[in-house]
């Protein structure tokens, strides 16, 4: 399953809204039989890769975007995934 796109609005940050937020989207996955949860995210979204890493989720790639401003601004893009087979 992939998770795209999750965003919190700034005034309500620091809620736990995010944290709940992956926490469901974990379960439904579990529920729905998946193998893992997937997402991308990029190397200036500090909190949010700091939340995924706390939660569980593992650096599975990382790359550089492929186009011409990508590549001047080395803009690294991370691949997180959080294995579901053989947990509860």
């Amino acid at each position: 399953l992939a998770l795209k796109r999750m965003v919190v609005r700034k005034e309500y940050r620091g809620a736990g809204i995010a944290t709940a937020l992956c926490r469901t989207a974990l379960a439904f996955a579990r529920q729905s039989g998946c193998q893992a949860l997937v997402l991308n995210t990029l190397m200036v979204q500090h909190e949010a890769r700091a939340l995924y890493e706390r939660l569980g989720f593992r650096r599975h790639h990382h790359y550089v975007l492929p186009t011409f401003y990508g590549r001047l601004a080395n803009c690294t893009v991370t691949i997180y995934r959080y294995d579901l087979t053989g947990t509860a």
